[in-house]
């Protein structure tokens, strides 16, 4: 029995009436862009253009606009943002990170999977349509490049089945050089929120002898961004990307994504050019595949919501034209969800929506906690490894310790320690005297401090180092003394 067979004597099962009127299942079996041998089916995306993708090119140029601009502006006198994983070093709209504030990155990274849990259940795959680097850089950059260089796509269909020419070839030439052009640049400006402006201009400026590690990772970026862009292109979303994957079990009935409604459309029937109106029984999707054409990952969305989707709203421009052209209402595509189309209501607020904003709250007002009463200068005392404590000839007990100082601001920060408790306790510095913790570094000193026997509570006595700046306290440090036990002490 044939396919159409099949769809036939299903939807006779199913009844003319019902909503969920089938055509074909086979989708769910296959990825449109490989075909039954296993072999890569090479999508030939027709030029988007309507209300949509007007939107898109404003909200790209924004985006883009910000991804080029981030590395240059400076506040405080530092980058914006720096996401310096070499040296450990992170700025964030003029916040400097430390190693020391991991768990802050840990509840940012939990808070930002919430936030991406909450978004998708309420928004689909807003984001890789509208923000995405990948399909901004993809749809709105190289595409549109494509499309000025080698035509529409039939046109680029057509010419890769014939023979190649000197024109063609010239076209070819001149788009993998933009192609490398681009990629050089977005490359760069990776780099730079990578290790900062001023050490890529270094890497630029300088041999490359000077600097082989900025320069191979700048070629390295450049071959991955330009091997993704000109070859690898959809499959990142559908094959490589964890979020496109996580959708299928993010998405509800409620959620909003790039819709079909199968209710309007179906049961669908082609409209010859000799009839003016569509019949009683026919529904409003005349099977012109627009939607499919104009795909940048090759599916049909009217079989439903699909992973290779990233509701990029080609499709909803496509069917709004052709809905014009024969004088029917736009939407036949849509934002809307299943529930929406299937019900006549859009319910957003859900107990699920619920549990997931209030745990985002929650994990917000953590964040913003220690955020906003982090010490700017972090503080830390350690035992020196391997010392235990000596006895001078007044019989005073000493241990030497490490203190570790980390300047999280824009300025020198000078500095005092003083002794707050035990009674008795002295401290000294070994080395200098004094103590300046550069701007945004981490300095290193060694102290003594000297402590009476009688003041010891046991073999480990709990000392506490106050942090003074300009003669105000900023903090404090506590540290384990290790002294003899007396018979004194070890008496019930």
């Amino acid at each position: 029995m044939s396919m159409e067979s099949k769809v036939e004597e299903k939807a006779e099962q199913l009844g003319s009436g019902n909503s969920l009127y089938l055509y074909d299942d086979e989708f769910r079996n296959s990825i449109a862009t490989v075909d039954a041998s296993g072999k890569r089916v090479w999508v030939y995306a027709k030029k988007p253009s309507g209300a949509f993708h007007n939107k898109r090119i404003v909200v790209s140029a924004i985006l883009l606009a910000v991804f080029f601009a981030g590395p240059f502006i400076t506040l405080h006198g530092k980058p914006l943002m720096l996401f310096n994983i070499f040296e450990r070093k992170f700025i964030v709209f003029g916040q400097i990170f430390w190693p020391q504030d991991f768990f802050l990155l840990a509840i940012t990274l939990i808070t930002f999977f919430v936030f991406v849990i909450l978004f998708t259940v309420v928004f689909g795959r807003l984001w890789c349509g509208w923000a995405c680097p990948q399909t901004l850089f993809m749809e709105m950059v190289f595409r549109k490049i494509e499309y000025w260089l080698e035509g529409d796509a039939n046109h680029q269909r057509r010419e890769a089945n014939l023979r190649m020419t000197p024109g063609r070839a010239a076209r070819k030439v001149a788009k993998h050089a933009i192609f490398i052009f681009i990629s050089v640049l977005i490359s760069h400006v990776a780099m730079s929120y990578l290790i900062g402006i001023g050490e890529v201009k270094k890497i630029v400026m300088q041999s490359p002898a000077e600097h082989w590690a900025g320069f191979i990772g700048l070629v390295v970026f450049t071959g991955l961004f330009y091997g993704v862009f000109s070859w690898f292109r959809e499959q990142a979303c559908t094959v490589v990307c964890p979020y496109g994957r996580l959708q299928s079990v993010l998405l509800v009935k409620n959620s909003i994504v790039v819709a079909y409604d199968w209710i309007r459309g179906e049961p669908r029937g082609k409209l010859k050019k000799s009839q003016k109106t569509i019949t009683e029984k026919q529904g409003d999707c005349i099977d012109c595949k627009m939607c499919v054409h104009v795909c940048p990952t090759g599916i049909d969305i009217r079989n439903g919501t699909q992973l290779e989707c990233v509701n990029c709203t080609a499709c909803i421009d496509a069917c709004d034209d052709i809905m014009t052209k024969i004088e029917k209402p736009k939407g036949l595509i849509r934002y809307s969800s299943y529930n929406a189309i299937q019900e006549g209501r859009q319910k957003i607020i859900t107990p699920r929506v619920l549990g997931y904003s209030f745990v985002l709250v929650v994990l917000l007002a953590v964040l913003g906690y220690f955020i906003f009463t982090r010490a700017d200068i972090e503080t830390t005392i350690l035992k020196v490894p391997g010392t235990l404590y000596t006895k001078t000839d007044d019989g005073l007990i000493t241990n030497v310790y490490s203190i570790e100082f980390v300047n999280k601001t824009i300025e020198n920060v000078p500095l005092e320690l003083k002794i707050e408790s035990p009674v008795g306790a002295s401290l000294s510095y070994i080395g200098e005297n004094q103590i300046e913790v550069p701007t945004e570094s981490l300095l290193k000193r060694m102290i003594m401090v000297k402590m009476p026997e009688t003041s010891l509570t046991g073999l480990k006595t709990t000392i506490l180092v106050g942090v003074y700046q300009n003669g105000k306290r900023i903090q404090s440090a506590k540290a384990k003394f290790i002294g003899p036990i007396t018979p004194k002490k070890i008496q019930p």
